[in-house]
């Protein structure tokens, strides 16, 4: 499956040392969860992300206070493509072992 949006970069503030999100719109993580994905660490579901130029492997996650799935932004892909907190980033996110 393969999953386009936008949605602003933020700060995860329960932390101090600079956890970087996009959140997956709640109609796009309701997709999500409901994949026939073999058990996986706190519920995640693996994924190839494009943002911008840049692509790379990791996965989502559910979170509660986000109310859906969170993306996390390595600091590489965010100087990579000069993303700036709360500006709109486009994502295309495609599961992997489906």
């Amino acid at each position: 499956m393969q999953i386009e949006f936008t949605a602003p970069l933020w700060q995860w503030q329960a932390r101090t040392d600079s956890w970087w999100f996009v959140t997956v719109p709640p109609e796009h993580s309701d997709e999500l969860a409901d994949l026939p994905l073999p058990p996986r660490g706190f519920g995640s579901v693996r994924v190839r992300v494009t943002v911008g130029s840049t692509t790379w492997t990791t996965s989502v996650f559910p979170s509660d206070s986000a109310d859906g799935y969170v993306l996390p932004m390595k600091k590489k892909v965010r100087q990579a493509e000069g993303l700036e907190p709360d500006e709109p980033v486009s994502v295309t996110l495609e599961t992997l072992d489906v």
